[in-house]
């Protein structure tokens, strides 16, 4: 062949590249039709699906059912139903469009499907995936055909009891539409790897279908928070190297991202582009120390999260999650742990935007099941895709620190069932694609942690290089079995050691794992219902009195107080105590922040929803809320509680939160109930021994009074260097007169960080929501603390999304336009139309209306 024919068949291959365009992402969620049933001609695009219900993604169908006792997945699945259900959704390619299909690639992605996903497009199979949490995508190129084509997601979530608390059921993240050229990056094939001293190594992976034989550039600009360029630059390697002076870096207190676009080049056109959000930081954990960033050190004040949003369900929501993250950071909280399974990775996003470092976690299980139908029965053939595709897809956020393989696995242990790995087991799955070596002597137990450990470092590896020691992020797991005989310690794998719960255990840790960090993976476990006060407040009440033991009570309650936990675990203040005052503990991660659906310890059905949050499934705090905000953070605080309607001479135990003054005086009427002063901090041993009782008057984190009840009004004031510097009031509330509607958080009015355009410039529509709370106050706007009045909502210019009163046990539908009040407060979440001014009125039998436009 002559060189002109060799240039002339050369350009020919390079045309269908040249000629296509750069990536384009869309979101995928709108326009959806749903059925809850099975048939398997569903799949098929002639199947009539007319009489289906039209809705937009995500979804949850669990959520829109009644809570009962005979569900299968249990009250600790939250009572609710599961079942089989169909998505579809029609997708018109035009002549145009259909030209173009032999030099475009088109890429249909899920964020989460829960669970047994299997996707169809025109009636074939192009992909199942088992694990609810995982994101994947398929490509459905080959499928395609000019005019109607028919996506079909089959979700089958029938077989339960299959999680230890709510998962929900459905398409429940969002669903995107990616087209790109066949010359592209492979999904999550762009890895950037940054140090605080401005090194970026940015690694692609790309795939070409193209059929030329040219080798494209690489090109990769980083670009500030103002979208300035501050380094680019282009090679024809698969690794690029570049630096940016004097960057600015991430931090808790000033999150300042960077946006790293690295592009595929070919004959000077952008053939494919992706654009990757990182941070500068360095960050370390020192086994007497703890946890370094930026060269600062301080504690993790964390929380365990699972993925329900509370009257939302398991449908996920970029508005309903930045309310909780912003209500977490305002208490204090700088840190997340995912819990048990990979997050919506919006909430990467939003955490690499304000400032909330992430323990990213993967399992609730391994090979020996906790339910009867979980991932444990997936967990051989699957394991390493869904370890694997979670590290690639997440190991670009600044705000992710460290990777959990596992929570309170049962392969911690040597004991067994038909579940446990044999040492022949162990050699053929797990060496299947990553080496694991110095496995001599392990139990089978110790090198599956090897092995998944492995899979982690081999998705997440750093460039060579001392300069890069502070990038790189550990491996840990949730620990309930604290002894050094663990199997997983045992492996040498586990980076960092992680207790869920026993903090009695925490000083012998120097001396069990010697030179090795260590925090509270999971802790506290403390039981409470938002505004219920049995007095006396003075004994510690454990719930059960025995892990295996049921517990009754007709309240269906927990104390407000923090005076209950379950018997694994200890109050807020014992165990933030031992977490404040060891060194060597770099924090701790509360069970929970948000109280979730699902796992109603101590209680059974009808209790739904679990006790443990520091805040209720409303979102309203509950009292330890302001004990965290006055020891995390700088702002002035002073809580006093409970409220002031009781039995006249009743005997009540007043407690109150406070920081930045010397002391609190309490008034009854303005008759002085006396100083108080909180207590110099005391050594571990000496709380156990002195807090089986609590101390009414003081402890290191609050002060109390015991008075007797009289009508009016109960003050506290602080006082600092002898001046007063703050007060709070409290008035016996009289009859409920009227509803009060105050918007309490309004989605359309704040930047979630995670609104940028996409990589083709197009902006994403979200649903936008609005949470307003009612309460019920007497004539002279005083909450009545015992109203639980039926609230009824109507609205124009918006749909209610869902209600709320944060009680545990109650079994009203959360989709639904009314509420009883529980403790004289519900809440209710509108979803605006779009642009639409919205209009929101509440009634009840006996009260005032309310109305509300916003």
């Amino acid at each position: 062949m002559s060189i002109m024919k060799k240039i002339l068949f050369t350009l020919l291959l390079l045309i269908p590249v040249l000629t296509a365009t750069a990536r384009q992402r869309q979101l995928f969620d709108a326009g959806w039709l749903f059925i809850l049933g099975d048939k398997p001609s569903m799949a098929s695009p002639d199947y009539n699906d007319a009489s289906w219900r039209h809705l937009n993604l995500p979804h949850d169908w669990a959520i829109e059912g009644d809570f009962r006792d005979g569900n299968p997945s249990g009250a600790g699945g939250g009572a609710l139903p599961g079942g089989i259900g169909w998505y579809r959704k029609h997708l018109t390619i035009s002549e145009e469009e259909a030209s173009t299909l032999k030099t475009k690639k088109y890429w249909l992605a899920f964020d989460g499907v829960y669970m047994n996903s299997t996707v169809y497009v025109n009636g074939k199979e192009v992909g199942h995936r088992p694990y609810g949490y995982s994101s994947f995508q398929y490509d459905i190129t080959p499928e395609l055909k000019v005019g109607d084509n028919v996506i079909a997601v089959k979700v089958d979530n029938s077989d339960q009891p299959n999680s230890r608390w709510y998962s929900g059921c459905g398409i429940y993240r969002h669903v995107w539409l990616t087209t790109t050229s066949t010359l592209h990056f492979d999904h999550w094939g762009v890895q950037v790897v940054t140090n605080a001293k401005g090194d970026v190594v940015v690694n692609a992976k790309y795939t070409d279908e193209s059929g030329s034989s040219l080798r494209p550039l690489l090109r990769s600009t980083v670009l500030d928070a103002s979208q300035r360029v501050v380094a680019t630059k282009e090679g024809s390697n698969a690794t690029l190297k570049l630096h940016v002076s004097r960057p600015h870096l991430w931090s808790i207190a000033n999150p300042y991202v960077y946006t790293v676009k690295t592009e595929l080049v070919i004959g000077g056109r952008t053939v494919d582009e992706v654009c990757t959000t990182t941070g500068f930081r360095s960050f370390r954990f020192d086994a007497k120390t703890g946890f370094w960033l930026n060269g600062r050190n301080f504690k993790l004040n964390g929380v365990c999260e699972h993925h329900d949003l509370g009257a939302l369900g398991a449908a996920f929501n970029e508005d309903a999650m930045h309310r909780k993250l912003t209500r977490l950071k305002e208490m204090g909280v700088n840190a997340l742990r995912c819990t048990h399974n990979p997050p919506a990775p919006e909430l990467l996003d939003m955490c690499d935007t304000m400032g909330i470092v992430v323990l990213d976690e993967s399992f609730d299980m391994w090979r020996r099941k906790k339910t009867k139908n979980d991932y444990a029965r997936f967990f051989d053939e699957w394991h390493e895709r869904d370890l694997s595709d979670l590290v690639k897809r997440d190991r670009n956020h600044p705000s992710v620190i460290a990777w959990s393989i596992g929570n309170e696995v049962l392969e911690q242990w040597t004991s067994t069932g038909s579940d446990e790995l044999t040492l022949e087991q162990a050699n053929m799955i797990l060496n299947a694609g990553h080496k694991v070596v110095n496995t001599d002597g392990l139990h089978p137990n110790s090198i599956l942690t090897k092995h998944l450990a492995q899979i982690i470092r081999d998705n997440d590896p750093l460039p060579e290089g001392k300069e890069w020691k502070t990038s790189f992020r550990p491996v840990t797991a949730g620990c309930n079995e604290p002894d050094p005989g663990n199997l997983l310690f045992k492996s040498g794998a586990i980076d960092l050691i992680g207790f869920n719960y026993h903090h009695q255990w925490i000083k012998d840790v120097p001396k069990n794992f010697p030179g090795k960090p260590f925090f509270m993976s999971e802790s506290v476990s403390a039981l409470m219902t938002r505004g219920y006060y049995p007095q006396p407040s003075d004994t510690i009440l454990m719930a059960p009195s025995r892990w295996d033991l049921p517990y009754t009570d007709p309240s269906m309650m927990c104390s407000a107080y923090d005076n209950t936990h379950a018997p694994w675990s200890a109050t807020h203040e014992e165990t933030w105590n031992a977490v404040k005052h060891t060194p060597y503990c770099f924090g701790q991660f509360i069970w929970t922040g948000f109280d979730y659906i699902g796992e109603p310890t101590p209680y059974g059905f009808p209790a739904r929803s679990s006790y443990f949050g520091i805040i209720d499934l409303a979102g309203f705090p509950k009292d330890v809320y302001y004990m965290y905000q006055s020891e995390w953070t700088k702002k002035d605080v002073l809580h006093l509680f409970p409220h002031w309607n009781w039995l006249p001479g009743q005997t009540v135990d007043m407690w109150c939160y406070y920081n930045n003054a010397d002391e609190v005086e309490l008034y009854v009427n303005g008759k002085s109930q006396g100083v108080r002063r909180k207590s110099a901090p005391e050594p571990q041993e000496e709380w156990y021994r002195l807090h089986n009782r609590l101390c009414l008057d003081s402890t290191e984190f609050h002060v109390g009074w015991r008075v007797k009840y009289e009508p009016g009004e109960v003050k506290v004031v602080a006082r600092k260097n002898g001046r007063v510097v703050r007060s709070e009031v409290i008035k016996t509330a009289g009859a409920p007169d009227h509803i009060r509607l105050v918007v309490d958080y309004d989605g359309r009015k704040l930047d979630k960080g995670i609104d940028r355009p996409m990589a083709d410039g197009s902006k994403v529509s979200r649903q936008h929501l609005v949470f307003v709370n009612a309460e019920v106050v007497d004539k002279d706007g005083n909450v009545c603390p015992d109203a639980d009045n039926q609230i009824f909502f109507s609205v124009d210019g918006a749909t209610i999304a869902g209600v709320d009163n944060g009680s545990e046990s109650s079994l009203e539908r959360f989709k639904a336009d009314n509420r009883r009040a529980m403790f004289g407060k519900c809440m209710v979440i509108v979803a605006p139309n779009e642009g639409a001014a919205v209009s929101l009125k509440a009634r009840a039998v006996g009260l005032h209306d309310a109305t509300i436009n916003f």
